[in-house]
């Protein structure tokens, strides 16, 4: 049903799923996050495959999407990545052209093999009876993380940059467009049947600024 629908197919129902996957809405995902630290537990093979499993066994969901965070590529591009309780927060954001220059497109494959090993852990779980779904931030959403250190109320460092150093955004913009577009094939070649880009604060942009900024580079992927 869900693979039928995201070719625009006839289906009996709109599909459901969770894209917030297991989530803390799940007595069985909190009981796993008691003892495990959250990047940790995305990096885990069998405790990740097991949390991304929980909304299918439990609600019977019509497609299962991998449990892993937005910022796994931003870590492996070189960028240092910690999870409070408050939120991500990133040591030292991503200021000038230098810092951009500074990041590496990452190979998939050496460097987040877990996020492999969990897809090919879940297909091998699912049978092909339940699709599997991949994800990535998107451009802008990781961008703006990676600028601001952080979340942010106002995004003020990544607008500054966007209407003063447009092209330093850019240059970022398009790292992040590559380091994306390798990831999700690399989703794909694991086991993924359908990519889900999250562009979580793209509301931030005003549909003109996104037309110009951001939709570019998401096009690209």
């Amino acid at each position: 049903r869900f693979i039928r629908a995201c070719r625009r197919e006839s289906v009996d129902r709109t599909p459901v799923w969770m894209m917030r996957q297991a989530g803390r809405y799940l007595k069985e995902y909190r009981e796993i996050r008691k003892g495990i630290e959250f990047l940790d537990l995305c990096k885990n093979v069998d405790l990740a495959a097991e949390v991304s499993l929980q909304p299918l066994r439990i609600l019977g969901v019509d497609a299962v999407i991998f449990f892993s965070d937005i910022l796994i590529p931003v870590e492996a591009m070189g960028v240092e990545v910690t999870l409070t309780d408050k939120g991500p927060e990133i040591a030292r954001p991503i200021r000038s052209m230098a810092d951009v220059n500074a990041l590496r497109i990452p190979d998939p494959a050496g460097e987040v093999p877990f996020v492999g090993a969990i897809l090919k852990r879940l297909r091998q779980e699912l049978r092909n009876e339940t699709p599997l779904v991949g994800f990535s931030g998107a451009p802008w959403t990781l961008a703006s993380y990676m600028i601001e250190g952080g979340g942010s109320k106002s995004f003020a460092e990544i607008k500054r940059m966007a209407f003063r150093e447009p092209r330093t955004l850019h240059a970022l913009l398009d790292k992040l467009a590559s380091t994306i577009i390798a990831y999700a094939k690399f989703q794909i070649e694991s086991g993924a049947q359908a990519i889900q880009l999250f562009d979580t604060l793209a509301g931030e942009l005003s549909r003109t600024d996104y037309d110009e900024v951001a939709l570019p580079h998401t096009q690209r992927i």
